[in-house]
Formats: C-alpha cells, structure tokens, sequence
C-alpha cells in the first residue's frame, strides 16, 4: 500500500516569518478597510511553495494558543524575552486561520500548549503508517526526526529549505534526534529564553553527549569529568533539569485529527473569493 505524505505546517513559524520578510521595507499591504495584511500574503507564498516542493497528501497547520503555556508555569523566564506582537500582526492572526480554512485545511491549536506539542502529537500519530514532513522555522523540532519523520526548515529566500532525516541527522548534527533534548539541557536555548548549565555552549555540550550519549548517564560520571566541567553542572544542577524539560516536545497532547479531514483537497473558487475579499493580487497564479 502506497504512504501518504502528510504535511505538518508550524503556522505561526510561517505567519511570523511572512510578517518581517515584508514589514521591515514598510510594507504591510493595508486593504481598503484598514486590514493589514501582509503576513497573511507572505504566509501563503510560502505555503504555496512548500505544497509544490513536497507534494504533500495531507496537510494540517498547527497554532500556538497564546504565549501562557505549562512551560511558562514551570519556569517565568520562558520566552519572556519575546517582544510583543506588532500592532499591525495582531489582526493577522484569526484572519489567517480564515484562510486557512477556506482550503478545507485543519487548523489545530491547544490552550496551555504550544504549537510543537500539537505537531510532535500528529507526528508521532500520523508517522505509524505514513511519511510526515514538519515545516518550521525552528531547530527545536529536529527532536522529533524518526525514520518516517523529517523535518524542513526554511532557509532565507523564498523555496530554500534544508531538510533534516533520519539518514542525514547525524551527518548534520553529529547527535541523533533523541540527544537534541538533551543538548538543549545542557546548553539552554536564548531564543527561548532559558538558560541550561552557566558556561556551557554548544562546542562542549556536543562534547559531552558524544561520549557521555545522555544527561543520566553524564551525572552518573560526573566524576570523570574535568573539574571545571563539574562544578558548572553542580552549580546549575536544577536549571539543567529545568531547562531539559522546557526543551522536551510532548507528544501526548489531547488533541485529534483524522487523517480523512486533512486531505489536500480545496475548492478554488472558495479560496479565489478569500483571496479577493482581503485584495490579494497574483496569489491565484499560484494555485494549481
């Protein structure tokens, strides 16, 4: 029986993205109501190339639900050096759910979680019996690379993606997806605001799992470690625990999704009158 391929698309990765690549010339494409639209146009360009790259069967777009989730009750710090939204996005964000939808295109998202756990849910779910492809701006999600999940994160420029599998991983990381976690811990995430061990970086940590393979098994000998190395960990010993958990994707997040609903299958007039409704022009080209 032939796979299907499912695509799994970080929507807020996409919309944020869409959002800077254009705003910073200026250009927020303000329709004749006053509507800013031009995350929402960038959104769909990449979308659009991202369908035409890989040919998916099925696609689903996953949201992040606000930014209080279980990760900022575990630690106040997370994400919180994050600049508020623009003005000009904040309306963006239910409008692109709308579009979404006009391709018959699920839209998931779950308060108290993020967007990650939503996709590393359907992706586990989904990867059973088909081959599923995350599209994301963001490494965390490397985590989640298994034998029938891969990975594409966008690249600069409009079509360029760099694809992480299970073949190519440890040629690219010199880890295995299942370390990812682990390094996280150990060297922190400043994107994400939080800190894993005080003077440990990615050159030593990499280090560290190479030989050590796990965190566990790298406390469990400890004592063989350098001595500087040592009294970092010790120092820090909870905010590595901390900083682990922050950086894990849960992937047993009460949501659902059959597959059937997710069919890559729209009606483009719908998608023609979403499109004129928010005046975008020379988006139709683009649909096939």
């Amino acid at each position: 029986m032939e796979k299907n391929n499912v695509l799994l698309v970080d929507g807020m990765a996409l919309l944020f993205r869409g959002f800077f690549a254009t705003s910073f010339r200026g250009n927020f494409m303000i329709t004749s109501k006053g509507i800013p639209t031009n995350g929402i146009y960038q959104f769909m360009r990449y979308f659009l190339d991202a369908v035409d790259t890989f040919e998916p069967t099925h696609v689903v777009c996953c949201w992040d639900m606000g930014s209080k989730t279980f990760r900022t009750e575990l630690y106040e710090g997370y994400k919180a050096n994050r600049d508020t939204a623009p003005i000009e996005l904040v309306p963006q964000f239910d409008l692109v759910k709308e579009v979404v939808e006009a391709f018959n295109m699920p839209n998931i998202g779950l308060e108290n979680f993020e967007a990650d756990d939503c996709i590393g849910t359907l992706a586990k779910l989904y990867g059973k019996d088909n081959n599923v492809t995350i599209l994301t701006g963001d490494q965390d999600i490397l985590q989640l690379v298994d034998e029938h999940i891969s990975v594409a994160i966008m690249r600069k420029g409009m079509g360029n993606y760099e694809v992480f599998n299970w073949d190519n991983f440890y040629e690219k990381k010199e880890i295995n997806p299942n370390q990812v976690v682990d390094l996280k811990g150990l060297m922190g995430d400043s994107a994400d605001n939080y800190p894993g061990v005080k003077g440990i970086g990615e050159k030593t940590a990499l280090k560290l799992l190479k030989q050590y393979e796990t965190i566990d098994n790298l406390l469990e000998n400890i004592d063989q470690l350098p001595k500087g190395v040592q009294t970092k960990i010790n120092n820090n010993l909870d905010m590595l625990h901390l900083s682990r958990s922050l950086a894990q994707i849960k992937c047993d997040v009460p949501i659902t999704c059959e597959l059937d609903q997710a069919q890559w299958k729209y009606d483009k007039n719908r998608v023609t009158m979403k499109f004129e409704e928010l005046e975008f022009k020379n988006l139709d080209k683009l649909l096939s």
